[in-house]
């Protein structure tokens, strides 16, 4: 190697040397740093409490991903939530978050070293549970904290009302969507669906309730979030007639307007069958109502072909009652289609009850969002889905309800709706346009929207 070639290498050799001693030194920086550094990797940001009948939801929100731990103290009873290398965000404070809640009385921080700690005073024992959730529109990153048990849930009130076997009343589950963590669409002036929809749904209830041979059950009761198969489960629980889920839309352009009526659509129902077989505890009964069919006691095959021919039964009924209830409410509010549409709503997947998603307006409409806040509006739209449900159940309520035993009597009643004809009536009914003119007193076939006549028996 020539002297020019050796100076050449020992000046690459030394620069090597030096790039490496950089390297090694910034390491040893960043290590020196790096307490520092973790110890403001989270900040808490904010807490909030959701109250269910069964738990407590306390939300915690952080900047970013922490690892924490849960644990329990008695005498008085506390959860402790411990975050590691978070720090409180300025101006966080708990304040009267805890104000009126069931199970937790009050809030206490404090830091701990690199991380924070968060007291929860509770009533009594509770069961605590925790998980973090990753940053989704409209959050950031979240710990969520359930606190299980500490006051015993209080069972929905059920009315109860003797009637002779074979006239119980028709049961309506009404679900209020989203709720809790899950604020909807949020419309003009920050109102949120979750709030809108409980409001009517809660009027719904009442006017449903409110007629012989009805029962409504609430889905969800409050200001918390129900998985939608715990919502099905709920219904299921009441053995519900019919499952209602009450919803106001959404859309990117605020100009849209209108209810509409959805059920379940075909393709989205021939792959939900196969996920309840593979998800099913408890094969038995699955179709539902009177019928005493054991599942358990057939062959797969079997299993899938009445559940298809009850989730095509249950489809076809949807369909009808989602009619019956834009027939209703289309003198009440403009409709955003006329027909019932399909789609693959998660919640209307229940393969033993007929299910409908009522959506009550466009909240993103700045008109339509200020009526829906309305309690005018909110009775009358509740007024027609209630009417709409009674229309269809008159011909169509199962056997052994009172509705049904009434049809029978012929002592049914039947309010008029867009598109009726005294022949389609009687026809539906299986009787003639005679003989509800005689049972009514009319002398002609005018009827108009809104009028309440007899159907008598066929």
């Amino acid at each position: 190697m020539t002297r020019t070639a050796e100076y050449s290498q020992a000046n690459a050799d030394s620069s090597r040397w030096q790039r490496l001693r950089r390297i090694e030194l910034l390491g040893l920086i960043g290590l020196l740093l790096l307490p520092g550094l973790a110890a403001a990797a989270s900040r808490l940001e904010g807490l909030r409490m959701h109250e269910a009948p069964d738990y407590t939801r306390v939300v915690l929100d952080v900047s970013a991903p922490a690892e924490f731990s849960i644990f329990t103290l008695d005498n008085p009873h506390r959860v402790v939530v411990d975050m590691a290398n978070t720090s409180a965000a300025p101006g966080f404070n708990p304040g009267m978050v805890a104000a009126g809640r069931e199970r937790v009385t009050g809030v206490r921080t404090s830091v701990r070293g690199s991380g924070f700690r968060v007291v929860l005073d509770v009533t009594g024992p509770v069961e605590p549970s925790g998980f973090a959730l990753d940053p989704v529109a409209p959050y950031g990153h979240r710990l969520v904290i359930d606190l299980a048990g500490g006051k015993r849930a209080a069972k929905p009130e059920r009315k109860v009302v003797s009637r002779p076997k074979g006239r119980r009343d028709v049961v309506i589950a009404i679900d209020a969507g989203h709720g809790g963590e899950d604020p909807g669409a949020l419309g003009p002036g920050g109102v949120l669906e979750k709030d809108v929809v409980l409001q009517i749904s809660r009027r719904l209830e009442q006017k449903l309730s409110a007629t012989s041979g009805y029962q409504a059950v609430m889905v969800r009761t409050g200001d918390y979030y129900l998985a939608h198969r715990k919502r099905q489960d709920v219904a299921r629980d009441a053995r519900a007639d019919l499952f209602v889920s009450v919803h106001a839309d959404a859309f990117k352009e605020p100009s849209v307007y209108g209810a509409s009526v959805y059920t379940l659509s075909g393709r989205g129902a021939s792959s939900e069958t196969a996920r309840w077989l593979a998800a099913s505890h408890q094969n038995s009964d699955l179709i539902g109502g009177e019928a005493e069919i054991h599942l358990n006691d057939q062959p797969d095959g079997i299993k899938e072909v009445l559940l298809d021919l009850s989730m095509d039964a249950n489809r076809i009924a949807s369909i009808e009652v989602g009619a019956a209830i834009l027939d209703t409410m289309a003198p009440v509010t403009k409709l955003h289609k006329k027909d019932v549409e399909e789609a693959g709503f998660l919640v209307l997947k229940s393969p033993d009850i007929p299910s409908v998603l009522v959506e009550t307006g466009f909240i993103s409409n700045p008109g339509e969002a200020k009526r829906l806040r309305s309690v005018d509006f909110q009775n009358r739209i509740a007024a027609a889905i209630a009417t709409g449900i009674r229309n269809y159940m008159s011909a169509s309520a199962p056997d052994g309800t009172l509705v049904a035993w009434q049809r029978r009597q012929g002592g049914q009643r039947y309010t008029i709706s867009r598109g009726d004809t005294l022949s389609d009536i009687a026809s539906r009914y299986g009787t003639s346009t005679r003989r509800i003119k005689e049972a009514n007193g009319m002398r002609n076939d005018v009827i108009r929207i809104g009028q309440v006549i007899t159907i008598p028996a066929g």
